[in-house]
C-alpha cells in the first residue's frame, strides 16, 4: 500500500535518490508502475537518513511529496551513504497524522512495510507483549505492530534481515498479510518480501532495495517471495526467510 526504497552506497543526494530518477519515488506518489494495490501514493511520505551520529535524521509530512516545497528544496542539498524513503498510500482504518507515514525509527533504526496486515487485531492482541513499546509502536497503523516486532528483536541482537524474517513469521502465524519490508542500521540495509514485489539493483557506487525500478536500468531484477535481502560491507546475499531464526 505504499512504495519505497532503501541504499547503501557512495553517497548521494536526497534528490539523486527520491526525486531526480526518471520513476523516482515522486512520481511513483501519483503515476506507480507497478502497484498492485491502490492507484495513488498521496497519504504522505518520509525520508530517513545517516549523517554523522548514530540516530538516523527524519523527515515526515502527512502530504504528498510534490506539495512539500521545504523538502523539495532541502534534498538537492543532503548527501548521504544510506537511506530509507517511502510514499503512502493509506490502509482504511488507520492514522491519517503523519505519524503512520514511514520511516519508523527507533535508536539507530529505520523501518518501512508495504502491504497490509489480513488481521490487524487478531494479530496486535496475539503479538503486543512481544513487541518494543516505544513511541513509533504505538500509533495507530498496522505497520508498527510489524515495527515493533522488529525491533524487539534487533534490540536483542538479531541481525537487521533476521529482525525482519522474524516478524514476518509472527504476523503470518496470526492473520498473515501483505507483509515487504524494508529496515537499515546506518551501515547495512535489509527487507523481507512477503506478497509485495521487490527489485534490487547493485552497482559499483551502490545497491537500491525498492518496491518498484525506480528508472529503466536493465540491472534492476526482482527478488523472490518469501526471501530475504541483506546489504553490508560484505556485499548482498539473498535467504529464504524460513532459513533465518
Amino acid at each position: 500500500m505504499c512504495r519505497h526504497l532503501a541504499y547503501l552506497g557512495v553517497p548521494r543526494t536526497l534528490a539523486s535518490l527520491v526525486i531526480a530518477p526518471e520513476h523516482a519515488l515522486y512520481e511513483q506518489s501519483w503515476a506507480p508502475r507497478q502497484q498492485r494495490h491502490g492507484t495513488v501514493n498521496v497519504d504522505g511520505f518520509g525520508v530517513g537518513w545517516y549523517v554523522d551520529r548514530v540516530e538516523p535524521v527524519r523527515y515526515r509530512r502527512a502530504q504528498p511529496i510534490w506539495t512539500d516545497a521545504s523538502f523539495a528544496s532541502l534534498a538537492p542539498t543532503v548527501a548521504t551513504s544510506c537511506a530509507v524513503a517511502a510514499v503512502r498510500s493509506a490502509t482504511a482504518g488507520t492514522s491519517a497524522d503523519e505519524g503512520a507515514a514511514a520511516p519508523f525509527t527507533h535508536d539507530r533504526w529505520l523501518f518501512s512495510h508495504n502491504g497490509r496486515l489480513h488481521d490487524w487485531t487478531t494479530a496486535r492482541k496475539a503479538l503486543a507483549a512481544q513487541a518494543a513499546d516505544v513511541p513509533d509502536t504505538r500509533v495507530g497503523v498496522d505497520s508498527a505492530l510489524l515495527f515493533g516486532l522488529a525491533l524487539a528483536r534487533w534490540q536483542a541482537g538479531q541481525p537487521l534481515a533476521v529482525g525482519l524474517a522474524g516478524a514476518a513469521r509472527a504476523v503470518l502465524g496470526h492473520g498473515g498479510g501483505r507483509l515487504t519490508m524494508l529496515a537499515s542500521d546506518g551501515t547495512s540495509v535489509a527487507g523481507v518480501v512477503v506478497g509485495e514485489p521487490m527489485h534490487v539493483l547493485a552497482t559499483s557506487d551502490g545497491t537500491v532495495i525498492a518496491s518498484e525500478p525506480h528508472d529503466d536500468d536493465p540491472g534492476w531484477r526482482e527478488v523472490a517471495d518469501l526471501t530475504a535481502v541483506h546489504v553490508g560491507p560484505e556485499g548482498l546475499t539473498e535467504t529464504p526467510i524460513e532459513e533465518l531464526a
